[in-house]
């Protein structure tokens, strides 16, 4: 069962574009005008912030999401699977008639990836959905969103205020100004998660560690990834720096790899692991889920985690055991829950179960 706090405030509150994915993985080749490509594999998933939302869950945080869902068969699926099959709570989010369900087509081969993203203008802004209680222990914001002003809903500040962790993330600027004044916002959260490219472009430095430093003066956690490199993490607050390599992983399909990243390392943080676990952690799940496509189907488990530990504990690696053996103490009572199936399953939409998690159609007034 999902942990939840004495108030029975959800762990995770969660706002953002749900998508409706299909990704090919093995593909033959890059596709073309005028050819066919072929793929030997094909996930069907809910993307988006969906990937964000799974991830959390199945690691056994009870997670609320306020999201906005077409009226349609894509929205509909992307429904039951996220209420009945995950658990999560939907209670803030909208099913709405004669708006499209966002669709991505993602074509993965090794560690690079294409897409193709069908999207409409969202109806309804995050603070809308979210209602005035935003409660939560912890939540992430997209701070790219505000770039050039693009985006005023502030509906995350009121919950940073209210003892929310906020997790922040911002992407590239494709700009490439680099405008530290992006960095201003910040001030309202608890973590800040760039990539290594990210961090030393907003700081103009040459190094993770560096850049890590540099912004550890703006935010009490900072955490630097660097993809197969590991990632870098400063505890401003207790004033701990930390480097871990990752984590040894066939990757065929990095879709959410992040996402899981960040979920885990939401876990850490809430059950206030030592820094140098909430990271090799987060690095474990990241390795996870990219050995599996489909972004949220492949996000894993506690169950995944156990099987992997398993291995590994009994493995030639005495340093990666080592290194994990915090794992021993880490395991909830429950802790079978594991990845998802990879299939779109039609013969099972509109079971009782599917339309019991579906409300009635809620227009956008």
């Amino acid at each position: 069962m999902p942990e939840r706090a004495a108030d029975d405030t959800v762990d995770v509150l969660l706002t953002g574009p749900v998508f409706f994915d299909l990704v090919f993985t093995d593909v033959n080749g890059a596709p073309r005008p005028g050819t066919e490509v072929h793929a030997e594999g094909l996930a069907s998933s809910p993307g988006g912030v969906a990937n964000l939302a799974v991830a959390t869950a199945r690691l056994g945080l009870s997670t609320s999401l306020a999201a906005t869902l077409g009226d349609d068969v894509y929205g509909r699926w992307c429904w039951e699977f996220l209420a009945d099959r995950e658990g999560i709570d939907l209670s803030r989010s909208r099913l709405v008639p004669d708006w499209p369900t966002p669709v991505t087509v993602s074509i993965a081969s090794g560690s690079d990836r294409s897409m193709v993203t069908r999207e409409a203008p969202a109806p309804f802004i995050a603070g809308e959905l979210v209602g005035g209680a935003a409660s939560g222990r912890a939540t992430f914001v997209d701070l790219g969103a505000a770039r050039g002003g693009r985006e005023t809903d502030s509906w995350w500040r009121l919950a940073a205020n209210g003892g929310t962790k906020v997790f922040a993330d911002i992407g590239w600027d494709s700009s490439e100004r680099w405008d530290p004044a992006d960095l201003a916002p910040l001030a309202d959260c608890f973590a800040f998660t760039p990539n290594e490219s990210e961090a030393m472009a907003y700081t103009r430095t040459d190094s993770a560690v560096d850049a890590a430093r540099a912004l550890a003066e703006r935010v009490p956690l900072v955490v630097v990834t660097r993809g197969e490199r590991g990632a870098v993490a400063i505890d401003a607050v207790g004033g701990d720096e930390v480097v871990v390599p990752a984590v040894p992983a066939n990757g065929r399909d990095a879709t959410g790899a992040g996402d899981v990243f960040g979920a885990a390392l939401v876990l850490g943080t809430l059950r206030d692991w030592p820094l140098e676990q909430r990271l090799s952690f987060a690095a474990l799940c990241a390795a996870l889920a990219v050995e599996h496509p489909g972004g949220a189907v492949g996000a894993p488990g506690w169950g995944d985690v156990a099987d992997w530990w398993g291995r590994a504990r009994d493995g030639d690696d005495r340093e990666l055991a080592t290194r994990f053996a915090f794992l021993n103490d880490a395991f909830p009572e429950a802790s079978g829950r594991r990845r998802a199936e990879l299939t779109f399953p039609f013969a099972d939409y509109g079971t009782t179960a599917a339309r019991r998690s579906i409300p009635e159609k809620r227009g956008t007034s």
